[in-house]
C-alpha cells in the first residue's frame, strides 16, 4: 500500500460565484485565479460539491476525498467517527451583499429532510463599519409570524442582530436562523455539508430575472426554536510577552478552534488522534512536517496529516496569528 502522506498539504481553491460575493479574496490574498465576483473560496474540502486536490508534494493532484478514504486515520485522525471521510469543510467568506436568511439542519433533524447535518463557525478576518450579523429568532416569534414576515418583507427584523469586529467568532448550530449582513469577511469552519435551506432573499432576482428558489417547507422541519440567543465569542487578545500564545476561540461537538500568536519558532506534537488544518490570518510563517517546509502567507490555509508525528512553524517576520482547528 502506498505510504500515507504525512507532510503539510496545500490545495487548489474551489471559488463560488455566488450573486451576493465580492472582490476582497482576490485583493487581499493576491488570489489571481478567483472570479470577478467572488462569495467562497472552498479552502480545505472533501465535499462533492467542491472537492480539494492537492498542489504541492508527493500527493500533487489527488483528491483530499481520495486520501482519506484510502488512509483514514492517518489523514483524518483516530476521533473521526467515520475513519475514511474527512469531516469538515473550510472556507474564505466574502459578502459584498446580505447573504438569505438560512437554516441548516442538525445532527437530529438533517434525516427528516435529506439533508447534511451542518453546524459552523464563523471567524471575522474584516468588516465594513456598519457590518452587522442576523443570527437567532427573538423571543416571542412563532412560525405564523415568521412567515408573515417572510412575506411583508420584516423577516430580518425578527433576528437578533449582533456587530462585529475582526478577532471574534461567532457559532450558528444546526438549526439557527441566520444570515451573514453586507460587509463582512469570514474564516468559516463547518461540517462537511452543502445543505442550506432559504427562508427569504431579501427580494433579489438572480441572472435571469428570477427569484432564487426558497424551502420553507424543508426549513421548518430543521428549525430548532430550543436554541439560545447567539453572542459573539470574543477571545482575549495575546500578552506581549515575546512567548506563543495559544487561546480557545470555540470547542464543540464536532471541532476545537485556538488562536495561535506566534512570536517564536514553535513545535507541536501530535498523538494521531486528529489532523490539524491551519490558517494563516496575519504574519508571513512557514510549516514542516515529514521533511517538507511550507510558506504561509497571509489567506493560506493547510492541512497537516493526523499520522505526522510533529511540525513545526518558522516565522519570516516579528508575529504572526494563525487559527489551528482540530477535532474533539
Amino acid at each position: 500500500m502506498v505510504r500515507a502522506p504525512f507532510y503539510p498539504l496545500l490545495f487548489a481553491p474551489v471559488y463560488k460565484e455566488y450573486l451576493w460575493g465580492g472582490q476582497r479574496i482576490a485583493a487581499r490574498y493576491g488570489r489571481a485565479g478567483a472570479p470577478p465576483v467572488c462569495a467562497e473560496s472552498w479552502e480545505i474540502s472533501a465535499h462533492p460539491d467542491g472537492p480539494s486536490f492537492v498542489t504541492n508534494g508527493a500527493c500533487a493532484g489527488e483528491a483530499l476525498a481520495a486520501l482519506a478514504a484510502r488512509h483514514g486515520p492517518a489523514i483524518v485522525g483516530s476521533r473521526a467517527l467515520e475513519p475514511h471521510r474527512f469531516p469538515l469543510l473550510f472556507k474564505i467568506i466574502d459578502a459584498r451583499d446580505n447573504l438569505s436568511v438560512q437554516v441548516h439542519p442538525g445532527d437530529d433533524n438533517a434525516g427528516l429532510v435529506g439533508g447534511e447535518a451542518k453546524s459552523e463557525l464563523w471567524y471575522v478576518l474584516d468588516r465594513t463599519s456598519d457590518a452587522v450579523l442576523y443570527a437567532g429568532l427573538k423571543p416571542g416569534t412563532t412560525a405564523a409570524s415568521f412567515r408573515a414576515a417572510m412575506s411583508d418583507g420584516t423577516a430580518p427584523d425578527r433576528l437578533f442582530r449582533l456587530a462585529v469586529q475582526p478577532g471574534e467568532a461567532l457559532f450558528i448550530p444546526g438549526g439557527l436562523v441566520h444570515s451573514i449582513g453586507t460587509g463582512c469577511f469570514f474564516y468559516e469552519i463547518q461540517q462537511a455539508s452543502n445543505s442550506t435551506y432559504r427562508l427569504y432573499d431579501w427580494g433579489r432576482f438572480d441572472a435571469s430575472g428570477q427569484p432564487r428558489p426558497l424551502h420553507i417547507q424543508q426549513a421548518f422541519q430543521v428549525i430548532d426554536p430550543s436554541l439560545p440567543e447567539p453572542r459573539m465569542l470574543r477571545p482575549p487578545p495575546a500578552p506581549q510577552d515575546g512567548a506563543n500564545h495559544w487561546t480557545p476561540v470555540y470547542a464543540g461537538r464536532h471541532f476545537r478552534v485556538q488562536r495561535l500568536d506566534l512570536r517564536r519558532p514553535a513545535r507541536v506534537t501530535m498523538d494521531g488522534a486528529s489532523f490539524h488544518a491551519l490558517f494563516a490570518v496575519a504574519g508571513r510563517t512557514a510549516v514542516s512536517a515529514d521533511g517538507v517546509l511550507v510558506p504561509l502567507d497571509p489567506g493560506t490555509s493547510c492541512l497537516v496529516p493526523a499520522g505526522a508525528e510533529v511540525f513545526e512553524l518558522e516565522l519570516a517576520g516579528r508575529e504572526a496569528t494563525i487559527l489551528v482547528t482540530t477535532l474533539v
